[in-house]
């Protein structure tokens, strides 16, 4: 038998190399299995080439030019802020290879075969690469991830998406962001600090649908201080370009948008299951192409699992890290009860200002424990905007329920909320009480203290 078609044995071949599918193979290894992983592309996945990482670089580009401007307004003698973008990509990019070699060396270190190709599922045990190899294991993880959706109008290759905006050289002047969840949020208000005139272009009738209400509106206001532009309400219909190049979007109900430079779609992301050889291995689809997976990530075979974004479970880079690690504690480090809890995940809109959520928010809440949810509010100017007179203000919320005032979510939108946000979500996955937090002294002067000080 020829090596091209001598099947390979692993105890787990992992397809897909981004934050899921390394954090599995690295975990598995660990225990003492032979790994194989494919990935015909970047190590890292969207997280590290086209998403979180280069996303809050940017961001952090962008607070610096705020800052900087801030600075102006207390007395220093600075000029206004221009980014060189190619300088700035540069480091980007040097970071993100740092990354990239840092996990060779850990597949290197780990014993863990990479194989730079794709692969897909001839059975329910059997992986082939798209060079014919083949690879065989008795346990699968499918983490390929997901990728960005156009919308289905006349004119929509016009415009561009989020991993076209990672290979963008300079801010255009005038940009349409089409969407409000994440990426079209954070990316908005990246440009715009960046110099861009952006204007964010929602369906619904806010920004950030899922998120706590009233600090979705409160982040509103704030763009529209900061210069963006919000249309509620729009949904695209088609995208034309005129004759001098520029775009102009239409609306179904016949509104049409001012003319831009550039057109972002950030409307949805779908899942990488294509051509994987789902349907020869007998792996089940949601409606919107998702592998289903229960709450230990088994898909309905035996033997086959999947994380990350490829499933319908939340979309974030931890906690795909988080649910692939213990799916390999109990596969082969004998955790026989290991699972990812999804309940109360934190997360973080890296919005301007950043916004962080976790638990339930107040309409949540409400529908679950009708009259008795208690809600406590603090909003206020971080000490920096006040001293500036900049015009940006923060909002922070507590949703509790009961007489004793259990905290049932905790809800952040101001300087800083990013990072204060990890330690008390712990606490609130502990089960505190309002009284937990009056009962902390407060660190002074701080944002941060508004959460133990709030009535």
């Amino acid at each position: 038998m020829s090596t091209r078609t001598q099947a390979l044995e692993f105890d787990l071949v992992v397809i897909g190399g981004g934050s899921g599918g390394l954090a599995a193979a690295f975990r598995a290894s660990e225990h003492g299995a032979r790994v194989a992983m494919l990935e015909p592309g970047e190590l890292g996945g969207t997280c590290v080439n086209v998403g979180c990482v280069p996303k809050k670089a940017m961001w952090l580009a962008a607070q610096l030019s705020e800052h900087i401007a801030l600075a102006r307004e207390v007395g220093f003698e600075v000029a206004r802020p221009k980014l060189d973008w190619c300088e700035f990509i540069a480091d980007r990019q040097r970071y993100i290879a740092n990354i990239h070699a840092s996990y060779r060396r850990r597949l290197d270190a780990g014993g863990i075969v990479l194989v730079p190709a794709r692969g897909r599922l001839l059975d329910a045990r059997t992986v082939v690469t798209d060079d014919g190899a083949r690879l065989v294991a008795p346990h699968i993880l499918i983490a390929t991830g997901a990728r960005p959706q156009r919308p289905s109008i006349p004119g929509t290759e016009l415009g561009q998406v989020s991993d076209d905006f990672f290979r963008w050289v300079e801010a255009p002047a005038h940009v349409a962001v089409v969407g409000g969840g994440y990426i079209g949020v954070e990316l908005a208000g990246v440009l715009q600090s960046l110099g861009s005139c952006v204007e964010l272009f929602v369906r619904g009738d806010r920004v950030l649908g899922h998120f706590e209400a009233e600090l979705a509106l409160h982040l509103e206001e704030n763009y529209r201080q900061a210069g963006i532009a919000l249309h509620h309400g729009f949904d695209p219909a088609a995208l034309e370009r005129g004759g001098d190049g520029r775009l102009r979007i239409l609306a179904r109900d016949d509104r049409s948008a001012t003319e831009f430079d550039a057109v972002l779609f950030a409307t949805g992301r779908v899942p990488n299951t294509g051509d994987l050889g789902l349907e020869a291995a007998g792996v089940a689809l949601g409606e919107r192409g998702h592998v289903c997976v229960d709450d230990r990530q088994n898909t309905n075979v035996p033997g086959l699992y999947a994380v990350g974004d490829v499933t319908d479970r939340i979309a974030l880079t931890p906690v795909a890290i988080a649910a692939a690690r213990r799916l390999m504690d109990r596969v082969f480090g004998g955790k026989a009860e290991a699972r990812l809890d999804y309940g109360n995940v934190p997360t973080v809109v890296f919005s301007h200002p950043p916004l962080a959520s976790v638990g339930l928010s107040e309409a949540q809440a409400r529908e679950r424990f009708g009259e008795d949810v208690h809600v406590y509010r603090a909003e206020f100017r971080a000490m920096l905007h006040a001293l500036a007179e900049s015009p940006q203000r923060s909002l922070f919320k507590l949703v509790c329920v009961g007489e004793e005032r259990r905290v049932l979510g905790i809800h952040l939108l101001g300087d800083g909320a990013d990072e204060i946000l990890q330690g008390f979500a712990v606490a609130l996955k502990r089960g505190i009480v309002l009284d937990d937090l009056r009962d902390t002294v407060a660190i002074h002067p701080t944002s941060a203290e508004e959460v133990v000080l709030m009535k």
